[in-house]
This record gives structure tokens, C-alpha cells and sequence, in this order.
């Protein structure tokens, strides 16, 4: 039988392989620091042209491979919207 160890290593290398484990990460940093941020202010509403350049920096993200930096500002727009 496996220990906890043992187990912990195996689910941290299948994660790390099949490139799940940074974004975990990221979205749980997102949700930390989201749940962190004062709701108690709400955010002003985003002009059409901050929709664009937010846009614009997720799709420089994606296309230089920094997914878990694109996941991270995904989850954070999503709760701006």
C-alpha cells in the first residue's frame, strides 16, 4: 500500500506532466485574491476601451505560452465584469 507520501509525489508528477498544475495554481491565487479584494467598493465599469486593451494583453499572454499569467487574468476580469 502507498503511503500519503507516496501518493502526494504521484498526483504532483501526474499534474506537473499533463500541465494542469500551474494553472491550478494560478486560478487558486485568482480566487485568494479575489476573495482578499474589498467588495465592499465596487469597481468602477470598464470603458469599451479598456474591454480592448485587456483583450489585447490576454491574447499577448496566449500567444507567448504564459498560460497560467492569461488564467490568472482571466478569473480576475471575470469577476471585474
Amino acid at each position: 500500500m502507498a503511503t500519503i507520501t507516496e501518493l502526494k509525489c504521484a498526483l504532483r508528477e501526474t499534474l506537473e506532466s499533463r500541465g494542469v498544475l500551474g494553472q491550478l495554481k494560478a486560478r487558486i491565487r485568482a480566487e485568494v485574491f479575489s476573495a482578499l479584494d474589498d467588495q465592499r467598493e465596487p469597481r468602477p465599469p470598464l470603458s469599451h476601451e479598456n474591454l480592448i486593451i485587456n483583450e489585447l494583453i490576454r491574447e499577448y499572454l496566449e500567444f507567448n505560452k504564459y498560460r497560467y499569467t492569461a488564467s490568472v487574468l482571466t478569473a480576475d476580469l471575470f469577476y471585474m465584469a
